[in-house]
């Protein structure tokens, strides 16, 4: 095998048409070697050729010979002293951390350790047993494809709607996808998937993470896997688990078709990402990939450096304050954006990253890097739910152009609904768009995403039938998972046939639907909430694969009713500024004039809330939303003016006899939805409206006809 010299420039196996180019980073090692396989069923490399140049670090050489769709590993070999920090063992086949496509999974056995497993001293003595023939590996692909005139859909963030899904859970049991390609980045391309995403009125789809990841050898030996995926090794390859493809270059041409297809439906493509750690896990998980290379410059390690820094609990941290490491994540969010078209990220456990960052007093010249970034300034950046308190920044931390989970959004409208008393002056916050947390810096309510539910929780239908947790079957005797989901059974605890029971619960889908999507802000709606999807009370489902994951497409009435009652929420805000304000509203409070105008609100006895009010446990309110108040302008800098409308919402266990103000009796009201199902049409003169028990509705109200 020929080599030549090559560069240290771009990291990882690129393929440039006439060679291959190999740069991997090691500040320890004293020998680092490519090893080349023949196929995925090698136990051993057919060759290793040592990368005999090594530049600031970077271990480099050129194969003229090698060709896209070469399998291999790498192999380090320096100093293995775990109390020190380094940890490079020469028997031990390292995935590449820049690999473009996965060649084979890993396959787990004692070989991927390190260390001797069963020793007396533990970590500190070297495992000499060869791993090439469980280790996973990597494949050089071209990346050439034909893009054609793919163009990112460019919605203002007010005018997005994201929808969370799995890419497997989504398609797996559609009737209307062709069967071999359920569950795969084709299926969520076919045009039954995209159909469905078009027909409900979805802007964005966000992806649970794509990028490569390990399932645990524990959940395997269980039967189960890591179906989430926030488990990453490969932070540049997509995960092969989801793709029709079978061969590594067909994976990563299905996955841009996948996005290609999207954006042809107007439909931006968001990717769930996890750079706080990777499937190493602790200082006693197996030896993959960054551990074998350089330990100490990957991680961030204990004060004794023989451990892993872990705050937690998923075994290890990635050390961003190392420059390299900072390179990592930098290099695959631009490889994400300019080679997949990805439009954005959403970054899990952002709280435990910002704690990082700021331990080196690099947070806010961290966010301002992917700001900045040539490439990754015009992409959406979400940052995962912050935490109050002193173990990291408070909700609202997120700076500039960020978007950020919503949290207290979240637990806010599940404890209003749920009949939290108290609830209605921080639920009239986060119907004002949050100003509170992002109403500084010219922030927008658009900063705000607003989630009830997300993958990590109940599913909305669970979030009304169960109180407790029910997580057995994740083989943890159900203490994985929040016990503070904030939910309410309507009565009974899990299934059950009772009529009154089964309708107080789709009335409360319902209300907490019309809460998440008439918010100013960008709403996020969890993929199959719409389609009564239940996890039988499982709450962290993060390692089910089967059924309990999969939606269930089967369009009974009930389904089809809750489908058509959320897309036309969608429509209506899609058709009326009023719902997509650009600027917050004030809680608590009418103020006249500037960009605050525009909202009223309501007492159920027909007046306007009085500050006492506001801490009494009164469990029902009145939003007045005034369309000529938007304070938009449209691009031709004329002001936007929409129509007016007045949102009803009753958390009570009793009925409310709504008292409209004496000014609105006069206009024509329309009252367009209902949770409780009453008749919607025209209610001209009457001036009170009928909310029975935990039920919502939305009137349009119409200006004064003419003479």
């Amino acid at each position: 095998m020929r080599v030549q010299p090559g560069s240290p420039h771009p990291l990882g196996a690129t393929w440039d048409g006439r060679g291959v180019n190999v740069a991997v980073f090691s500040g320890v090692a004293e020998r680092v070697e490519l090893c080349l396989f023949e196929s995925p069923g090698d136990t051993t490399e057919t060759e290793r050729i040592a990368l005999a140049s090594s530049t600031g670090g970077v271990w480099h050489g050129y194969f003229p010979d090698l060709r896209p769709g070469q399998l291999y590993g790498l192999r380090a070999a320096g100093p293995y002293r775990p109390a020190e920090g380094p940890r490079c063992n020469p028997h031990k086949l390292l995935f590449d951390p820049y690999a473009k496509a996965v060649g084979r999974d890993v396959r787990h056995d004692d070989s991927l350790f390190g260390y001797g497993l069963g020793s007396a001293d533990e970590d500190l003595t070297m495992n000499l047993a060869d791993s090439a023939g469980s280790a996973p590996l990597a494949a050089v692909v071209d990346t050439a494809f034909s893009w054609g005139d793919d163009v990112p859909p460019r919605r203002a963030p007010a005018d997005t709607v994201i929808y969370e899904l799995h890419v497997k859970g989504f398609t797996k049991r559609h009737p209307g996808v062709p069967a071999p390609l359920r569950g795969t980045y084709a299926g969520l391309a076919s045009p039954a998937a995209v159909e469905h995403l078009l027909d409900l009125g979805i802007t964005a789809v966000e992806l649970l993470p794509v990028q490569y990841r390990v399932s645990e050898r524990f959940l395997v030996e269980q039967g189960l896997t890591n179906y989430w995926g926030y488990n990453t090794l490969g932070f540049f390859a997509p995960d092969p688990r989801l793709a029709a493809a079978t061969d590594p270059q067909g994976v990563v041409r299905e996955f841009k078709t996948m996005v290609a297809t999207l954006h042809e439906a107007g439909i931006a493509v968001l990717l769930d990402v996890a750079y706080d750690h990777t499937a190493e896990g602790s200082e006693l998980g197996p030896t993959l990939a960054f551990r074998g290379l350089d330990n100490a410059a990957y991680y961030h390690l204990a004060d004794e450096h023989r451990y892993t820094h872990d705050d937690q609990g998923i075994g290890n941290a990635l050390d961003v304050g190392h420059p390299r490491t900072l390179q990592l994540i930098t290099d695959s969010l631009r490889y994400w954006v300019s080679e997949m078209h990805v439009d954005g990220f959403r970054f899990d456990l952002a709280p435990a990253r910002a704690r990082a960052f700021a331990k080196y007093d690099q947070l806010p010249a961290a966010f301002e890097l992917l700001q900045q970034d040539p490439v990754l300034a015009g992409v959406h950046l979400v940052a995962g739910p912050w935490e109050d308190g002193e173990a990291g920044p408070a909700a609202g931390s997120v700076p500039g152009k960020w978007w950020e989970w919503n949290g207290r959004f979240r637990d806010t409208v599940r404890r209003f609904w749920a009949g939290a008393p108290q609830q209605s002056g921080d639920l009239a916050g986060r119907l004002s768009g949050s100003p509170d947390l992002y109403g500084d810096d010219d922030r927008r309510p658009s900063t705000s995403i607003n989630v009830v539910t997300a993958h990590d929780g109940f599913t909305l239908a669970d979030l009304v039938s169960y109180e407790r947790k029910r997580n057995e079957a994740n083989m943890r005797d159900n203490a994985d998972g929040t016990d503070a989901d904030d939910s309410w059974n309507c009565g009974v605890e899990g299934p059950t046939t009772d009529p009154a029971v089964t309708a107080l619960r789709r009335r409360q889908v319902r209300n907490m639907l019309l809460t998440l999507i008439l918010s100013p802000g960008v709403p996020l709606l969890q993929a199959g909430d719409e389609l009564e999807h239940t996890q039988l009370g499982n709450n962290h489902a993060y390692c089910q694969d089967n059924e309990l994951t999969w939606l269930d497409w089967t369009a009974d009435d009930e389904r089809r009713s809750l489908f058509d009652f959320t897309r036309r929420l969608l429509r209506l805000r899609a058709d009326e500024p009023v719902f997509r304000r650009r600027r917050h509203l004030s809680p608590g409070r009418p103020l006249p004039g500037g960009d605050v105008t525009g909202v009223s609100w309501l007492h159920p006895a027909g007046r306007e809330m009085r500050q006492e009010d506001w801490t009494t446990p009164v469990q029902s309110l009145g939003v007045l939303l005034v369309g000529q108040e938007v304070g938009e302008r449209d691009e031709r800098g004329r002001p936007v003016i929409g129509n007016s409308y007045l949102e009803l919402l009753n958390a009570a266990d009793e009925r409310v006899d709504f008292v409209l103000p004496a000014e609105l009796t006069a206009l024509g009201i329309d009252v367009v939805l209902h949770t409780a199902g009453t008749d919607t049409g025209s209610q001209r003169g009457t001036g009170v409206v009928d909310l029975p028990p935990h039920s919502a509705a939305v009137l349009q109200i119409r200006p004064p006809e003419a003479d």
